[in-house]
């Protein structure tokens, strides 16, 4: 019995010391020519990070050489910090690391990055617990190389991002080319070498995106400071040897790393021990207006105003035919040319979030504000000038000898820049100015004057009475339709039941709100969740759309439709009740980074063929023909198990039996899903919805708004697909949420279907039942698409001088009118 268990634990130690021969070699440290095998690691001293061979996820059978978080593993899962070959994967787990005796590091007898150009007489290669991998003399501590010399997509503790002007080395950050493969991609955050250093985000050639000048707290173009204790941000060190950015978490146990990822975006991340997952609490860019230049030159970008873009005082844009459109990116110039001659220009200030573009700007240390504007006035180039340091201590004042460009707003701008304008334009400004306040100097009089008080009151009186009079009518009128129509099977609820359902409508239940008004969380008395819709009385929604959501949803009856469970009017007070859907709508999840993780392929392609299942009961298999109008992602609701509800009826019409196509005078709808035929001419049709299905289809693809593509601002969604469909790099458009889980051929199919859905022409594109088909069976002929509409810039011309539109392109701008022909 003894000699049996001595043999056991014989037997254990065995094994355990075969697993550690296969997957680690005990130690932190490479000897010259000891070799580290595909399958062992380096560890470093305090367990903190490891060092080996590794694959991305997926399908992929490429070989790496990396640094990893060795205890930090989020779902089982590697977090990779630096790749030493990424341009060079190994195809076969027979790899290995060597330190050569002179020094140097290869992989499987290649070099894989720039080594140590002086000979080392005892080398050592060693993984230390920052995360640097390092090669130094084993009687030195000095570094004769270092992995933090040559960053991946992370920059953690300690490690510079920027320049080493004595060796001309340039450590940036360049993400991988996708969430599975580690090579270059096309986003690079670099330090860069300008009058003022500042951060810069790339896309190849085309800055994206930048931090703005230090000043002296943090970087001016990020509105927050990181508020986690015990991380410390370097501003730009910059001297003879050296310009760089860094942080420092040394001496804590926080765990934090800055990443820049596929999608053009840099993240600052601290792991939560608590949660096991990493948490982002700094990332860029965030809104349109932290895009590089949106507005153009001479143009502030106010993210909080529409339209977002503004000329300076002084300016006017070049290009106005093409603002309305969200198009500004040709910017402003002068209304009036500057007079360097007789020096007669002058000076107005703008409060703004950060200096301008200063990469062709001119420093001048040590003088005072009004020295620099004397310098500015002498020098025709001149634009504008300010101080270098908000804090109004360092380095001086800054000109500009060119335009200005990527200026932005914010809600706390604390920047102030003088800009140069002729006296002619400041004359004008101050005279506006001054026409502004006499005018409401008057108005105050007028307002004051007691026989106007009185009058005002009178008439308010008599008006209030007269509208509170016609809207009982009118409401009195609508609910005597609604419960005289016999084929409605719907209950009208209490306006007490619902006051008590919502908790007298508390904003803490407020689910969503728009142009209607806001949707509340309620609880019924039998305990059934419900959503209230709580029309205002302001609301763009009126009597025919609320008599339109309450008919035809009480009518249709299918599991892709939201089901109405009742409707309350009290006095000028219209509800409507509705199932309560708990995910939400699909545009909050879609267009989100965080939540859209939620939304994996099989997910997104359940929700395109229910929606479109849906569809095709409106427009052919329910007891009414129905074109839904205002068919948009905000209007797809999602229930607990993820299954799409196509709400929203208000604006929905319907066709008799016989009727195929009409047109109204009216457009009304979102644009971004509009078909051409209805923005422009007014003419709808099932194909309208087509359209917008179309539209939804690409949005749910590629996670992105029917937009300007930001790498292709010639282009919306649309055109762009359209542009990666004939080039076929269709798979470039898919949402890097999504991941590798997904079918190729299914997303292939799912994009053709899209394209063909948005086809200019409403005779080219596909009715529902052939698009249900086509979505259902996989061996369903496709057709080769037509260019869509609306795929990039346009403008909107007729013939007819009687002819007007009003054309906007984003996708939240309601279109309220149009007069065709």
């Amino acid at each position: 019995m003894i000699s049996f268990i001595v043999m056991v634990q014989l037997l254990t130690q065995l094994v355990f010391l075969l697993v550690i021969c296969n997957y680690s070699i005990a130690t932190d440290t490479l000897n010259p020519n000891q070799s580290l095998q595909d399958g062992q690691i380096l560890v470093s001293a305090k367990a903190t990070f490891a060092l080996g061979f590794f694959s991305t996820g997926g399908s992929s059978k490429n070989r790496y050489v990396g640094i990893w978080y060795n205890k930090l593993r989020p779902e089982g899962q590697k977090t990779i910090v630096w790749v030493a070959n990424r341009r060079s994967p190994l195809s076969a787990t027979n790899g290995s690391l060597v330190l050569n005796d002179n020094g140097t590091l290869t992989i499987s007898s290649m070099m894989f990055l720039p080594m140590p150009s002086v000979t080392l007489s005892n080398p050592v290669a060693q993984l230390l617990d920052d995360g640097n991998f390092v090669i130094r003399d084993a009687n030195s501590s000095e570094f004769a190389w270092q992995s933090f010399d040559y960053p991946t997509d992370t920059l953690l503790s300690g490690m510079k991002l920027g320049w080493d002007l004595r060796t001309g080395l340039n450590r940036n950050l360049t993400a991988w080319r996708s969430y599975d493969d580690p090579s270059p991609g096309s986003y690079v955050l670099s330090m860069d070498l300008e009058v003022i250093p500042q951060v810069n985000l790339w896309s190849g050639s085309t800055k994206k995106w930048r931090s703005g000048p230090w000043n002296g707290t943090m970087y001016s173009n990020i509105e927050t400071q990181p508020s986690i204790n015990g991380i410390v941000i370097s501003g730009p060190v910059s001297n003879k040897d050296d310009v760089y950015h860094m942080y420092n978490t040394s001496g804590t146990n926080i765990v934090t790393r800055m990443t820049v990822d596929q999608s053009g975006m840099f993240k600052d991340s601290v792991w939560i021990e608590s949660t096991g997952m990493w948490n982002t609490f700094l990332y860029y860019p965030k809104r349109e207006c932290w895009e590089y230049s949106r507005c153009g030159a001479n143009s502030v970008c106010d993210p909080d105003a529409w339209p977002i873009c503004r000329c300076l005082p002084g300016y006017k844009s070049k290009t106005p035919q093409e603002w309305p459109l969200a198009d500004a990116s040709s910017g402003c110039e002068r209304l009036t040319a500057l007079d360097c001659k007789n020096m007669s220009d002058g000076f107005m200030t703008i409060t703004i979030a950060a200096l301008p573009e200063t990469s062709n700007a001119i420093i001048y240390p040590n003088i005072s504000l009004n020295e620099c504007s004397a310098k500015c006035l002498k020098n025709c180039s001149c634009t504008a000038y300010a101080t270098a340091n908000i804090s109004g201590v360092g380095i001086g004042c800054v000109i500009w000898v060119s335009e200005l460009i990527d200026m932005r707003m914010t809600s706390n701008p604390t920047q102030d820049v003088f800009f140069r304008l002729a006296a002619a334009d400041l004359a004008s400004i101050s005279s506006k100015s001054s026409k502004k306040s006499q005018f409401k100097s008057m108005a105050l009089i007028i307002i004051f004057s007691t026989v106007a008080l009185i009058f005002l009151m009178l008439f308010f009186c008599w008006r209030r009475k007269r509208m509170t009079h016609k809207a009982f009518i009118t409401y009195h009128q609508l609910e005597k339709d609604i419960r005289g129509n016999d084929e409605l099977e719907l209950t009208q609820l209490q306006w007490s039941t619902l006051m008590e359902a919502t908790n007298n409508f508390a904003e803490t239940n407020i689910l969503g709100k728009g142009g209607f008004g806001l949707v509340y969380k309620g609880k019924l008395a039998e305990g059934r969740e419900v959503a209230v819709k709580r029309l205002s009385k302001n609301s763009t929604q009126g009597v025919d759309e609320f008599k339109n959501e309450v008919t035809f949803i009480a009518k249709l009856q299918h599991r892709s439709l939201v089901r109405l469970l009742g409707y309350c009017i009290q006095r000028d007070e219209k509800l409507l009740v509705y199932e309560y859907m708990p995910n939400g709508s699909l545009d909050a999840l879609l267009f989100d980074k965080e939540k859209g993780m939620h939304l994996d392929w099989q997910t997104r392609f359940h929700i395109i063929v229910a929606i479109a299942r849906g569809l095709l009961y409106l427009h052919q298999d329910s007891r009414l023909r129905i074109i839904h109008r205002d068919l948009k992602a905000s209007n797809i609701l999602l229930d607990i198990e993820m299954n799409p509800k196509i709400s929203d009826f208000g604006l929905a019409r319907n066709f008799g039996e016989h009727e195929t196509i009409t047109k109204t005078r009216k457009v009304v709808g979102t644009y971004g899903y509009m078909a051409p035929e209805y923005a422009l001419d007014g003419v709808f049709s099932v194909k309208s919805d087509v359209f917008s299905f179309g539209v939804l289809i690409l949005e749910i693809i590629s996670g992105q708004r029917n937009r300007v593509v930001l790498s292709q601002p010639n282009l919306y969604l649309l055109g762009n697909a359209w542009s990666l469909w004939n080039e076929g790099k269709v798979l470039d458009l898919l949402d890097p949420l999504i991941g590798n889980l997904f079918s190729v051929s299914q997303v292939m199919r799912c994009v053709n279907i899209g394209l063909l859905c948005v086809q200019e022409k409403a005779e080219d594109r596909p009715i529902m039942s052939s698009v249900v088909i086509m979505l259902g069976n996989d061996d369903a002929p496709l057709a080769m698409p037509k260019a869509p509409g609306f795929k990039g810039i346009f403008s909107t011309k007729h013939d007819s001088a009687s002819d007007h539109a009003h054309l906007y392109t984003l996708n939240n701008i309601t279109l309220t009118e149009h007069t065709g022909r």
